[in-house]
């Protein structure tokens, strides 16, 4: 497994939003950026993971400015003490970080959604299916840049418009589109989370009833929030579709919303 310096280490344990003024249609550069403070990142990679070394694979064939630049644009300061490795190592962890995939090996558990999110992007990485998989049609397109442009706008919507409005009109137009669209339903079966756990799963049972019919369903109270969250399966996927248009997104208060995903 490789190791990155002290000074990379560090770095990595700050991760906010910081933005600078540049000018119009270049994605912001390490020039007057400011840190600001954040989630941290603590990930240890193992290189021999063919997902963290197709990564790699593609960092390396990046300039030191270009894997700095990237750094930058999700608030994360990029001494001038790093070495050009250091900073694509960082970058590699980054990636995986917004991926949601730690590349970590073997063991099969599925990487657990963070309580808090560093990032506006972060969050609709982990939250928007349908904007997790436009970005990664973004990605495989190699286009460093335009993964730039989708990061700005998901997290400064108003800026990345002023800089990036003219040369980026069609991408910012399938970002918003992409951040709108209801979540993809490839089953009769969904994933819920976010009614309220005073609700009860009795009644929750109900409100979804009320869609259409329930073939399975289970619920209980998350570890970490005063909600429910659980599973329910309908009798015909259509059903499911109308039980996300309906409910995914819907606002329950207190900085809360209801989720459902297709399994």
């Amino acid at each position: 497994m490789r190791s990155i310096s002290a000074a990379a280490f560090v770095t990595l344990l700050s991760l906010g939003s910081a933005s600078a003024f540049v000018p119009a249609g270049q994605p912001a550069s390490s020039v007057g950026r400011r840190p600001s403070a954040g989630a941290a990142l603590h990930m240890a990679l193992d290189y021999n993971d063919p997902a963290v070394a197709d990564e790699f694979a593609q960092v390396q064939t990046m300039e030191y400015d270009e894997a700095a630049d990237e750094i930058l644009q999700q608030g994360i300061p990029v001494p001038p003490t790093m070495t050009e490795m250091d900073v694509k190592l960082m970058l590699v962890e980054l990636r995986m970080r917004n991926r949601g995939a730690g590349g970590g090996g073997s063991d099969g558990k599925q990487k657990k959604r963070p309580t808090t999110f560093g990032s506006k992007f972060e969050e609709v990485i982990w939250t928007k299916p349908a904007f997790d998989e436009f970005f990664n049609t973004v990605k495989a397109t190699g286009d460093h840049n335009k993964e730039n442009v989708v990061k700005e706008y998901v997290n400064n919507p108003e800026i990345a418009t002023q800089r990036y409005g003219k040369d980026y009109k069609r991408l910012l137009r399938e970002t918003e589109a992409a951040l709108t669209a209801p979540p993809p339903v490839k089953s009769a079966t969904l994933q819920f989370s976010g009614f309220p756990a005073n609700m009860g799963s009795d009644a929750c049972k109900m409100t979804l009833e009320a869609v259409g019919p329930i073939a399975e369903f289970e619920c209980g109270e998350s570890d970490d929030f005063p909600v429910l969250v659980g599973k329910v399966t309908f009798e015909d996927i259509e059903t499911a579709k109308k039980a996300v248009a309906q409910y995914d997104g819907m606002d329950m208060g207190m900085g809360s919303s209801i989720e459902m995903t297709s399994v």
